[in-house]
């Protein structure tokens, strides 16, 4: 519902950043980070997502986080996650000093959408080890969408959590926040599954899907996404719908990379060796392909 005009809207007002072929991007979408406790879906995969961003930031690469980074439905106090999480948002801290961190809010964390929980939460956290506040992420911003503008050839990139028109988590998504926070959070525990949620429900999922398909024929963009966490990367002669996937999977981390004027779908999974040694490895999924291949010029 909506979808168009919630879309083209988050498209007007983002954030524009030019890339050029020494461009390096990483994109992670659906993090869901949490409190560390049963219900915390990304817990499993904290080493394999830490191992894959200290590899990103050794490489020099921009972190562009497609939205629901941290589970704030689940959760009413941001603290919760930061301390849980620590060692990650520390890494994420070196990141954004070095100006290569860039959030963009889902609706799992849109409270971000405020400024003054932005600043209440992320500009910095008390250090109970040495007791004093301390900076994490002062004077962040984080947008709804943010556009790549590619210097050589003029062509755009979209990049947007995706939620935009999904009526129940997009316009009624308080009464989803308490739901999640006070039921399906407890549940999912046991094997349940929410059916409002569009990575437990195929036929959502699918309906979101078009919706990206129609937007980008009306409104000639390249389009990046994550919420309904099904990995996309088109293949020769389809519309330029990517999907990052997302973190929570049991069995990898998904994502996409920019590198100069090529992008990638990647995933990071945890494999044993010849000798039985368990070992993360990193593999392109699809791609390289050039961006322009991709781009309404």
């Amino acid at each position: 519902m909506f979808t168009m005009e919630r879309l083209s809207g988050a498209y007007k007002r983002a954030r524009r950043m030019t890339i050029n072929s020494s461009s390096k991007i990483i994109f992670f979408s659906d993090v869901h980070r949490g409190d560390n406790s049963l219900s915390d879906e990304f817990a499993h995969n904290q080493n394999l997502y830490y191992h894959a961003l200290q590899h990103y930031f050794r490489e020099g690469f921009t972190y562009i986080e497609v939205g629901d980074g941290d589970e704030l439905w689940e959760h009413k106090n941001f603290e919760v996650i930061r301390y849980a999480h620590s060692d990650v948002f520390m890494l994420l801290r070196a990141f954004y000093d070095t100006n290569r961190f860039h959030m963009i809010y889902g609706n799992h964390n849109v409270a971000f959408k405020k400024p003054y929980l932005i600043e209440k939460n992320l500009f910095s956290f008390y250090d109970e080890y040495d007791s004093f506040f301390s900076e994490l992420f002062p004077g962040i911003e984080v947008p709804e969408a943010i556009v790549l503008e590619d210097e050589a050839s003029g062509g755009e990139v979209f990049v947007v959590h995706g939620h935009q028109g999904d009526f129940i988590n997009d316009q009624i998504w308080p009464v989803m926040k308490f739901l999640n926070r006070y039921f399906w959070r407890f549940f999912h525990i046991i094997g349940f599954r929410n059916p409002a949620s569009p990575a437990k429900n195929a036929h959502k999922r699918h309906k979101i899907e078009v919706n990206y398909s129609k937007f980008i024929e009306q409104y000639k963009k390249m389009l990046i996404v994550g919420h309904t966490h099904r990995p996309k990367f088109p293949k020769q002669g389809e519309l330029p719908y990517f999907n990052t996937g997302c973190c929570i999977h049991p069995r990898n981390i998904t994502g996409l990379e920019i590198v100069g004027s090529e992008i990638s779908f990647i995933e990071w999974r945890i494999l044993p060796d010849d000798d039985g040694f368990l070992k993360i490895r990193r593999r392109v999924v699809r791609g390289p392909r050039p961006l322009t291949d991709f781009m309404f010029l």
